[in-house]
Order: structure tokens, then C-alpha cells, then sequence
């Protein structure tokens, strides 16, 4: 309607309102006396267009229509809305096509990318632990326990509980797979030569073999520029002595034998290498890639390997602040640096881990030999 609302109160009609009665004797209203619209002249209304009262009702019985009737010119609605509970859609399935490029595809989230290679770290040395507990509940030697540890043939035999790095991402990444077979689960995590041929396959395995050995040449130098910097900070006698303090690869390197230093090796390329980089490259540095972007999950997952490989020294220094301290930098950025390497490295492999997995085993090799043969030969 295009009639304007009126109000004039000098207009309306008046009435009192007693017990719902109202008292007049002017029945053709031009007004509603109850909200002072005006009434449009039409034969025989019923109703007020604007506040729904009765007219009618009002004329013939001086009171106000009982509340339990509606107004028929207001559409009336009484619907209650349902509570829907909320539900929980499983990600897109990957198909076995798009396994190997899945930049866009929505994968775990940060929490899951965090808490699944934490969680199969500490299984891992909840397993090893279990077996020492058991070693040394049997044998009541202390001594035997610590030459035992120190042993090259024992961290041979335990770094294969270094699998659990590859079972459980392995596992978890089963409901994002169209088919989740175990080549499609670590096509997912990027040990696959899907896309590959033999000339592509070749090409990583010497990337692999170059970074290994420009991680060896990285590690060096930032470790002398590390040293070289806290001395003038804390001292050189401190800092030369922590830094020449027997580490657990050197008490390694002084038991071994030239059988154990080429079996260690192998063990760091096959295994340690393979299993650390599906885990913190693969599962770790990929899914927080996607909830953080890449720059961020490339240094969270650097930050988070170097930490977990440094726990010991916290053990070992908790008494002394100062030392911890010097310890913890010694120690701290050099791994730092050698993991920025490798979460590199893997982005620009297109999420790729030969090359990596290569460059992380030789560098450890490499690292147990040149060891080996400075403490034996030179």
C-alpha cells in the first residue's frame, strides 16, 4: 500500500482503556484508536492495516478483540528451527594420479603434523629404553650397561627401532588415500620414483650426493663460527673445553672397529636417513607446509628435529646453566642449519625425498668415517 502512516494525536480518537473496555460514541473513526493509523476508506473494513485491531469487533461491543485471534493481514509463522548436529567430513580422497602432486589437497593439520612424529619419537625411545631397563634388571653391571651402549654393534642393532619412523606416518596417512596401498602411502610421503624415470632417478641420487656433502662443509663452518663467537662472549678456555668434551659419537668411533664403521655407515643410509626424513620431511615438514605456509613449516620443522636431537644434553647439563647453555648453541645451530638444508632441499625437489634421504644418510656416513679416520689414521 502507498499510504503513508500518520500520527496525529490531536486526531485520534480518544478512549480510555478499563478492564479492556473502550468508550466511544464516534464510530466512523478516521483514525485507529488504538495505534493512530490512519483507516482507509474501504467499504466495510474489518481490520487496521497497520496494528491488525478489530474494527469491527471495537464498534460493536466497546472493547478490544480477545488476544487469541490473529491478524489476518500479518502472515503468521510458528516454525521452530532444528538443532543439526554438526558433522565432520573426512578429507578428499587422493587418487593414485594425484599422489605425487598434491601442493592444493588438504592433508593433516598442524597438530596432527606435530604430535604423529612426537608421538612415534617417543615410542621409539620408550622401546629402546624398555630394552636397556631389561639389560640392566638381568645383568645388576652398571659397567657392562655403559660399554654396552657405547658398543658400535649395539647402536647397529637398536637403530633399526628407527622403522617406527616409517610405520606409524605410514599408518596415519591411510584415510587420505583413495587406495591405501602401502606404495600409494609412501608415494604420499614422497619416497616414490613416481614421475621418474631412470635419468630423473640418476639426477637425485647425485643432488642427494652433492648436498651431503655441502652439508658436511655447512656443518663445519658454522660450528667454527659458532665457537669463534661464544668465545668472545663467554670465554675461550669454556668454550674450547665444551667443545672438545667427548661427544656420544666420538665415545662410538673410540670402540669401533673398521667392520662396525662400514656397517654403521650403511645403517645411516639405509635406514637412519631413510626413516628420519619420511618423518620430518615427509609427514612433519608437509603437513606444515599446507597449515603455515612454506616458509613456516620449513623452519618449525627444522626448529622441532634439531630440538628432539639435542635432548640428551639437557640430561646431561641441567645441573650447570652456564654450561647447558654453551652446550645447547654449540650444538643447536649446527643442526639447525644442517635440517634448513634439507627442509630446502625437499621444496625444491617438488616434495620429493631421494635426494634427501640420500644427502641425510651420506652426511651421516660421512660424518662416522671422517671421525673414524681422525682419530686412527691422522
Amino acid at each position: 500500500m502507498n499510504n503513508k502512516e500518520v500520527e496525529d494525536p490531536s486526531k485520534k480518537q480518544a478512549f480510555t482503556k478499563s478492564k479492556n473496555k473502550i468508550n466511544s460514541n464516534d464510530e466512523n473513526w478516521s483514525f485507529c484508536p488504538v495505534c493512530g493509523f490512519r483507516i482507509l476508506k474501504i467499504n466495510k473494513l474489518k481490520f487496521c492495516v497497520k496494528c491488525g485491531t478489530n474494527l469491527k469487533y471495537l464498534r460493536e461491543h466497546k472493547e478490544l478483540e480477545p488476544k487469541n485471534v490473529q491478524n489476518p493481514y500479518i502472515k503468521q509463522t510458528s516454525f521452530t528451527i532444528p538443532y543439526i548436529l554438526p558433522r565432520y567430513y573426512d578429507p578428499k580422497k587422493i587418487s593414485d594420479n594425484n599422489i605425487i602432486d598434491t601442493k592444493n589437497q588438504e592433508l593433516w593439520g598442524t597438530m596432527a603434523s606435530i604430535s604423529v612424529p612426537l608421538g612415534a619419537f617417543f615410542l621409539m625411545n620408550f622401546i629402546t629404553a624398555g630394552l636397556l631397563a631389561a639389560i640392566a634388571y638381568f645383568s645388576f653391571n652398571i659397567e657392562f650397561l655403559f660399554d654396552l651402549v657405547t658398543n658400535p654393534y649395539f647402536l647397529i642393532v637398536s637403530s633399526f627401532f628407527e622403522v617406527i619412523f616409517i610405520i606409524v606416518p605410514v599408518i596415519y596417512v591411510e584415510k587420505f588415500l583413495q587406495n591405501p596401498t602401502l606404495k600409494n602411502r609412501l608415494g604420499l610421503l614422497g619416497f616414490t620414483s613416481n614421475g621418474l624415470d631412470k635419468k630423473g632417478i640418476f639426477k637425485e641420487i647425485l643432488i642427494g650426493l652433492g648436498f651431503a656433502v655441502i652439508g658436511l662443509l655447512l656443518v663445519t663452518s658454522v660450528s667454527l663460527l659458532t665457537e669463534i663467537i661464544l668465545e668472545l662472549f663467554f670465554g675461550i678456555e669454556i668454550v674450547r673445553d665444551l667443545s672438545n668434551t667427548t661427544t656420544d659419537v666420538e665415545m662410538i668411533i673410540l670402540s669401533a672397529d673398521f667392520l662396525s664403521i662400514i656397517f654403521l655407515s650403511l645403517i645411516m643410509i639405509l635406514i637412519i636417513g631413510t626413516s628420519e626424513e619420511i618423518l620430518f620431511r615427509g609427514f612433519m615438514q608437509k603437513g606444515l607446509m599446507r597449515s603455515l605456509g612454506n616458509k613456516w613449516g620449513i623452519i618449525v620443522s627444522a626448529f622441532i628435529f634439531s630440538m628432539i636431537h639435542l635432548l640428551g644434553i639437557f640430561l646431561m647439563f641441567l645441573d650447570a646453566p652456564l654450561v647447558l647453555l654453551i652446550s645447547f648453541i654449540l650444538s643447536f645451530i649446527p643442526y639447525f642449519a644442517i635440517s634448513m638444508m634439507l627442509g630446502l632441499l625437499y621444496y625444491w625437489r617438488n616434495e620429493n625425498l631421494i635426494a634427501n634421504i640420500i644427502a641425510h644418510g651420506v652426511y651421516n656416513a660421512l660424518a662416522i668415517i671422517l671421525a673414524y679416520l681422525v682419530y686412527y689414521v691422522f
